[in-house]
């Protein structure tokens, strides 16, 4: 791997490790100022809005400006929405913003990937990317889950300014605060992302030629036929994980009689399974088998509904990491594939926006469908079997398709496979 590639990793980490302690954080904070559970359950699709609003933008922003750049100024944008929170801003809003740079930064941290390797290296870096992803959402939600528990609460609670009184009064406001040095740190890695040789895209200046654009590229990169398969299976997997995130947390709750510290603990032990599963994925998988790994999303689905019969946590443990290893086998190789026919037909910014775009739509639309079935008294036990007929069924009907492009488009599919085969074949754009 070339050396720019980890700090890459570096800024991400730091970046989605705070990102992850945030979510707790708000959690917990709407909790203790008695917000309805529905406005809890709120806080995933709120992240999401601003992926799917901003979509047509951030990819050609991502394109037209050095990737570090971009990194920077969407690490910022966090920065904001975490002071936004922790002085007064409702958590539902400052969550928001959290999001609209989580969406500028996405663009950039994946697409540089394209830009600085070649294809023979993209499931190796997604593997190690992913994984590392994963490592921070478990050290995030584990380490939210710290800092809004007593013990350590307590201790930063003691803390001080002379002459200065920072309003900070409670566990989720003092964890709120201390987050703001892992942006800062994120930050600094941000600076030190070097500049591919990757030539930049010019920026529309109109909305609707910026609009027109993102069109055109959401509808080649459906009307590709390996493309349209990762990024529906990509679509799906997010969507569906994203929720059970917050999911986990309110089945650990009842099922277990969790709090919120013990239950993001059960949080972190879906994102081992994950990590590792990712990494196995970066070290055996090729690009050009990626679509092999489709049939575990059906089991993934079905594996999800079992949660329902589960009261033991030394049962809940091992299964939820063996449910997270799954997902992170599956996602890593077609996450690369999609990267690699998105560079080729578009370009890496433009593409991942274009990802971002239907994933995050995805989430936004399920986790408004869960928030809406939570608003009117549908039990945790009742989303987790419905979460896991839609994933099953869906991932079915997308494997189905798969086998009828093989049939249909025999030959530009196994055109696309051979350029998935090599490092040096120009791009088709």
């Amino acid at each position: 791997m070339k050396r720019g590639f980890y700090t890459i990793m570096s800024a991400q980490f730091f970046s989605s490790l705070a990102d992850n302690a945030l979510f707790v954080a708000a959690i917990e904070l709407l909790r203790s100022s008695g917000a309805a559970e529905w406005q809890r359950a709120a806080l995933v699709p709120m992240f999401a809005l601003f992926y799917v609003v901003l979509a047509p933008f951030v990819g050609a922003f991502a394109d037209a400006v050095p990737k570090g750049k971009v990194m920077f100024y969407s690490n910022s944008i966090k920065v904001i929405g975490c002071l936004m929170m922790l002085f007064g801003t409702h958590p539902l809003a400052a969550y928001a913003i959290v999001g609209l740079g989580a969406a500028s930064y996405s663009p950039a941290k994946y697409g540089i990937l394209t830009e600085l390797l070649p294809p023979s290296q993209l499931v190796k870096a997604n593997g190690w990317i992913e994984g590392l992803t994963i490592g921070s959402i478990i050290m995030g939600v584990l380490l939210g889950g710290q800092l809004v528990g007593d013990r350590v609460s307590h201790l930063l609670l003691q803390f001080d300014l002379p002459m200065l009184d920072t309003g900070i009064d409670t566990p989720p406001e003092a964890a709120i605060a201390s987050l703001l040095f892992l942006y800062v740190l994120a930050a600094l890695f941000n600076l030190r992302i070097p500049r591919t040789s990757a030539p930049l895209q010019p920026f529309a200046h109109s909305f609707v030629g910026l609009v027109r654009d993102f069109s055109a590229c959401n509808s080649r990169l459906w009307q590709d036929k390996l493309g349209q398969i990762s990024l529906a299976v990509t679509t799906l997997f997010w969507g569906a994980t994203s929720n059970l995130r917050y999911i986990v947390l309110a089945w650990a709750a009842a099922a277990l009689g969790y709090g919120m510290t013990q239950a993001s603990s059960l949080v972190g032990v879906v994102a081992v399974g994950t990590a590792v599963g990712a990494v196995v994925a970066s070290v055996v998988s090729r690009l050009d088998r990626a679509t092999s790994v489709i049939p575990l999303g059906i089991a993934m689905g079905l594996l999800v509904i079992l949660m329902n019969v589960i009261s033991n946590v030394w049962l809940a443990a091992p299964f939820l990491m063996a449910l997270g290893a799954i997902g992170g086998y599956m996602v890593v190789p077609m996450n690369a594939l999609l990267q690699h026919r998105g560079h080729n037909l578009m370009g890496a910014g433009r593409s991942i926006a274009v990802q971002n775009f239907n994933e995050q739509a995805c989430i936004l639309g399920m986790g408004a469908f869960y928030t809406a079935m939570t608003k009117f008294g549908l039990s945790v036990f009742g989303a987790i079997t419905i979460f896991g007929v839609v994933v099953a069924g869906t991932m079915w009907w997308i494997r189905r398709w798969h086998q009828r492009n093989l049939v249909e488009h025999s030959e530009e599919v196994q055109h696309l496979l051979d350029i998935a085969r090599t490092d040096h074949i120009p791009q088709d754009r």
